[in-house]
């Protein structure tokens, strides 16, 4: 016999086309428009599956869920919230919810969660996970970032080393972050190392450490950065760019967790976490013979992808808004964007993602002096050669490849005449990293 479940949202339309889908695949449906509804139906009546909204007037789905798990440890809460944030799935894993649908869903999507959470019931497999409350940087609601908090609840409480994958400007290190921050590890230290800025021969005495003598210029002893993070989380970032020859003593580190310091005969155990970060295809470059199969194996266990901006385009308003909040009031400016602006800001197919949407509201609140921004400054300041989209979400044409990269090396230019040479500005107004920039120039010598 299939187990009864509790409908539990706000909205009467929705509600009914669940109890219907639900009905039909055989399962026994009650309903509740309320969380106080659902909470004096749960005190009367046994539902094993419980499917809520979050948000709804007077108390919450997450009040229904520690309600629902207090009085049944082993049954199954499925919340639903087109409002998706890191902290409300925080809470929700943490107060044991099954699983986290993100509005709009399809009936398929509702229906392999139930299923999934019937076969739990079967098992009597409990879900809760602890964790810290985070200090979110993040924003959106959209389906993929909703994924992208449900796998930050899971693996944070976690020691697993992850690799987070990522095109540049998606928030690979803010990820990072908040898996430390969420961590029985947020009382220790967060150390970023840019591999992709350190020879092999540095990187490895910057981790590992160095004895005196050592090596020409090493008068004292020194800790490495991960023995100086121990007890914390240490992210290796751009880790696709380390020396192929550094590559077998970072997976030793991997699996014993063990330093030797650079000259030193010894080794002593390092309790810290490990997160890497690329925006490479590490598979690739290991069947290619550039990145170590072994390292590989060992990273890919745990893989999170972080989506580009043009595959969530809904959050860009959140966004939007989020950043014109915080530059506004950095330069004591009261601003908006209006409608016609913010279309243009969705078409446009953002390949510096949401670190290149930052800059470029940053360059528009400081120069619009009236109180919004329109389509057409916004077309003033996005780069004219990369290709935006259209309304219906198709890429326009490319340019030529070669045409592309004049233009590109124009544009570069441009924005360097403007900085007065100041590579680091120019790189933010670009949206891309300072080293990027400076391989770019010099290819275009």
């Amino acid at each position: 016999m299939k187990p009864r479940i509790l409908i539990v949202d706000d909205d009467p339309g929705l509600a009914q086309t669940l109890t219907m889908a639900l009905e039909a695949e055989g399962y026994p449906v009650g309903e509740a428009s309320s969380a106080e509804g659902a909470i004096e139906m749960l005190t009367r009546e046994s539902f094993p599956i419980v499917v809520s909204d979050i948000y709804m007037a007077g108390q919450t789905g997450l009040d229904v869920l520690h309600r629902a798990k207090a009085m049944n440890p082993s049954g199954a809460v499925i919340l639903m919230s087109g409002k998706g944030t890191v902290e409300t799935v925080m809470e929700a894993t943490r107060g044991g919810a099954f699983e986290y649908l993100a509005k709009p869903f399809s009936i398929d999507r509702l229906l392999e969660a139930v299923r999934g959470a019937e076969r739990a019931l079967k098992d009597t497999d409990g879900r809760a996970a602890e964790s810290t409350e985070p200090a979110s940087a993040m924003a959106g609601n959209s389906g993929p970032m909703v994924e992208l908090y449900k796998f930050i609840a899971r693996f944070a409480p976690t020691d697993v080393t992850l690799l987070v994958r990522g095109e540049t400007g998606c928030g690979k290190e803010l990820v990072a972050r908040l898996l430390h921050q969420n961590s029985n590890r947020a009382k220790g230290r967060f150390v970023v190392v840019d591999c992709a800025a350190l020879p092999g021969s540095l990187l490895e005495s910057e981790l590992f450490g160095a004895v005196r003598g050592a090596f020409t210029g090493a008068d004292r002893d020194r800790m490495g950065l991960f023995e100086a993070a121990a007890g914390g989380t240490v992210l290796l970032d751009e880790i696709g760019e380390i020396d192929p020859a550094f590559q077998l003593r970072l997976l030793r580190f991997l699996q014993e967790k063990e330093v030797r310091p650079v000259g030193a005969t010894t080794s002593r155990k390092v309790d810290v976490r490990v997160i890497a970060a690329t925006n490479k295809d590490l598979e690739g470059m290991q069947r290619e013979g550039k990145f170590r199969e072994d390292l590989w194996y060992r990273l890919s266990a745990a893989t999170i992808e972080l989506p580009p901006l043009r595959h969530r385009r809904e959050d860009i308003p959140l966004l939007v808004d989020r950043f014109l909040s915080e530059f506004a009031g950095q330069y004591g400016k009261h601003i908006r964007c209006d409608a016609a602006a913010l279309k243009v800001l969705m078409e446009y197919s953002w390949p510096g993602n949401v670190r290149q949407l930052r800059h470029l509201i940053e360059r528009l609140v400081i120069l619009t002096n009236g109180p919004a921004i329109d389509a057409a400054a916004v077309r003033a300041v996005l780069p004219k050669d990369t290709p935006t989209q259209s309304g219906s979400g198709t890429p326009a044409p490319a340019l030529p490849p070669e045409k592309l990269s004049d233009a590109e090396d124009e544009h570069i230019k441009r924005v360097l005449a403007a900085t007065s040479g100041n590579k680091t500005k120019a790189a933010e107004i670009l949206g891309i990293e300072r080293k990027t920039l400076y391989r770019k120039l010099e290819r275009m010598k």
